[in-house]
């Protein structure tokens, strides 16, 4: 049993070597293929948030350095991603900016909102953004002064972010896009970093675990958030050391082969990246049996259409697939790119977002 500071890796299944399975990278770029021309018979109630399947295909296309193979619509995806902007050049108006999540809800040509109920949407913003940086766009399109007052407009007075102007639900998803679309926009006027930490920090689980609101309970997908949010915004030490002890306990006691997202629930593969890449953030993935989950992940891979699944035995769909992958390149899998952790995209794809940057 490892012992580090009080961390302690817990019971962990150990995998026969001759069972050991290889990743299939060439059917899971296919996978992604297939994803971007026509959207999967299972997503089709997410018709209104194609551009985040489009991230999960477009990044995950980047991991396996497949991207090449769509490089002759490469113009096609930026011209549809820009189409789903919804951006107003009248600052008395700009609290409308950001991405929708697919031309269906768009009704009109105007870069404006096209009825009341077209707006942006905080996740669409990330993932379209995250999108353009990974195929090698720019940004010089974007009126960013305006996509930050999008921003801004959403955070609420508890520090947390709510996904659209319309209202919705508020919590720690929207917080961590909001974080990573200032940093993305290399402008963290989009929202007030005091009173976000403060919210994160009144999130933390008396497990150990940061949970989507205060009270909460702890989850993986939102400890994740938190930590990678708070990341991005270099305020991690801010947390303090014992609270950033309990969350990498925490995130280690959720493995039992693959990770699961709180106590008592089963393996999940997406898990691999949301744990994975908090404790990967904290410095601590050395503690956790990374066979043991690279087994898991690979084990729920579908080895005819490509894709990997939530579970063994059960259909893939493009958010596991990516995050399985992720997960896998986080731990240092052959033939995939290595992630920034805290912004799930290649590394590659930051060092160009730098040199955007650089060019403002």
């Amino acid at each position: 049993m490892y012992h580090d500071g009080g961390l302690t890796q817990p019971n962990v299944r150990m995998t026969d070597p001759a069972d050991q399975l290889q990743l299939l990278h060439s059917r899971h770029a296919k996978y992604f293929q297939r994803c971007l021309a026509v959207l999967p018979s299972s997503c089709v109630s997410y018709d209104t948030q194609r551009v985040t399947i489009a991230f999960f295909a477009i990044s995950g296309l980047d991991l396996l350095d497949k991207l090449d193979v769509i490089a002759d619509v490469r113009t096609e995806i930026f011209d549809w991603l820009y189409k789903c902007l919804v951006i107003s050049e009248d600052s008395q108006t700009q609290h409308w900016s950001g991405f929708r999540g697919s031309t269906a809800l768009k009704l009109g040509e105007e870069p404006g909102p096209s009825h009341v109920l077209d707006h942006g949407h905080i996740a669409m913003t990330y993932t379209a953004l995250a999108s353009l940086v990974i195929l090698g766009d720019d940004l010089s399109r974007l009126n960013r002064p305006a996509l930050l007052a999008g921003v801004r407009a959403l955070q609420l007075e508890d520090g947390s972010f709510k996904a659209a102007l319309e209202g919705g639900e508020n919590d720690m998803r929207f917080l961590y896009c909001a974080a990573s679309i200032c940093y993305m926009l290399d402008d963290w006027s989009g929202m007030d970093v005091d009173r976000a930490v403060e919210y994160v920090v009144r999130s933390i689980s008396y497990e150990g675990g940061v949970g989507q609101g205060p009270g909460l309970e702890a989850h993986g997908g939102s400890t994740y958030c938190a930590v990678a949010a708070v990341s991005l915004m270099d305020r991690l030490q801010q947390l303090g050391n014992s609270r950033l002890a309990n969350i990498a306990r925490w995130c280690v006691h959720r493995q039992e082969g693959g990770f699961c997202g709180r106590p008592n629930k089963p393996e999940d593969t997406c898990y691999s990246f949301w744990v994975g890449a908090t404790l990967s953030l904290l410095d601590r993935l050395e503690m956790t049996d990374t066979e043991a989950s690279r087994q898991f992940v690979l084990s729920t891979q579908d080895a005819v259409t490509g894709g990997l699944a939530k579970w063994v035995d059960t259909s893939p769909d493009p958010l596991h697939t990516y995050l399985g992958l992720s997960g896998l390149a986080l731990q240092g899998e052959h033939g995939l790119a290595t992630v920034h952790p805290g912004l799930n995209i290649s590394v590659r794809a930051t060092q160009w977002l730098s040199q955007v940057h650089t060019s403002w």
